[in-house]
């Protein structure tokens, strides 16, 4: 299996970097975050894979017990929030548009294709380009900073006004943006791009409302050359029983576009190449329960796993309490 970070925090609040590959896992002597890692690896002009196995070999550990314990924390994070960007793209995946057309289709005219389903053939024709050419820009979206960031087992919290917390099971890629300004992937994540589809809905010039909202992270950052093939399974708990479960697929062999030029048209904006940045991309699903007609609610727990990932990202559903806004003129 390719090789998976963990960033761990002990009891006490030490940190440290967890490295994985199949069923064995050790600490990475020295390590205390992934980012540091990355930064390492970019001033060495290796890979990040390289620069673990350079640190050698710590004291062995049981990812999923720490899991359990709650000792696994999102795999990447910033000491200021702020320089983290929360991003992402739609419409990417085989399928995607049929739940986002359903959602439109009442506003349109049922004869003509929806703004959705043209976006969508659009990526099909020309998402996947040839080797250094630039194919068809998509869907793209901004959620929040840093601040929005939640790890695996922490709460998805829906604000006060929100009119739905629905999931988004997908793959998001991490990447550091080195000191010249070089965009660099240092792997992906299982993520849950947490969306107000209810919001969506009404007007599709709402998709900008719909996103902010938090989002999560599985705690496995997949290094090297990601898999053509993900194949795993996205349910809803609630009290305790599966209330709605469904098979979801990603990778480029399942999308309409390839992760690079999902890249490309992300990276191409100058203000997204500063020097120390992190940026999160979630890629895009095909497979929401709001499609097939679920309405989520405070309590219900999310739940997505998908090999090669070993570990499931879990996240329970809340709502923030009412937090009225008063603008005053100076």
């Amino acid at each position: 299996m390719a090789l998976r970070l963990l960033q761990h925090r002990a009891d006490n609040g030490t940190r440290s970097v967890i490295a994985a590959d199949g069923d064995a896992a050790a600490f990475v002597p020295g390590a205390t975050t992934i980012r540091a890692l990355a930064e390492q690896a970019i001033a060495a002009g290796t890979d990040l894979a390289t620069q673990v196995r350079s640190a050698g070999q710590g004291a062995t550990v049981e990812v999923a017990a720490e899991l359990a314990a709650g000792r696994l924390i999102a795999p990447i994070d910033h000491d200021e929030p702020s320089r983290i960007l929360l991003a992402g793209t739609g419409l990417t995946h085989l399928g995607s548009a049929e739940g986002r057309d359903k959602m439109h289709r009442a506003a349109a005219d049922k004869e003509a294709l929806t703004d959705s389903m043209k976006m969508f053939l659009e990526g099909v024709e020309g998402g996947k380009p040839a080797a250094g050419e630039i194919g068809q820009q998509p869907e793209w979206f901004y959620k929040g900073d840093g601040s929005a960031l939640r790890g695996p087992g922490e709460t998805l919290e829906m604000p006060a006004f929100a009119q739905d917390g629905g999931e988004e099971p997908e793959l998001a890629g991490i990447y550091l943006i080195g000191p010249d300004g070089t965009p660099h992937r240092i792997g992906l994540c299982l993520a849950n791009e947490f969306s107000d589809h209810v919001t969506e809905r009404h007007n599709y010039l709402w998709l900008a409302h719909s996103k902010l909202r938090q989002a999560a992270l599985g705690a496995e950052l997949l290094v090297g050359e990601p898999p053509e093939h993900i194949e795993g399974a996205s349910r809803i708990l609630r009290d305790g029983a599966v209330l709605w479960e469904k098979p979801f697929l990603s990778g480029e062999a399942n999308m309409s576009h390839t992760l690079a030029n999902l890249e490309q048209h992300h990276f191409k904006y100058a203000q997204f190449r500063r020097p120390g940045d992190i940026h999160v991309h979630f890629f895009g699903t095909a497979t929401l329960s709001f499609a097939d007609g679920i309405r989520t609610q405070v309590g219900d727990a999310f739940e997505i796993e998908a090999a090669p990932f070993t570990l499931p990202l879990r996240n329970p559903l809340t709502r923030a309490a009412e937090q009225p806004v008063t603008v005053k003129a100076l």
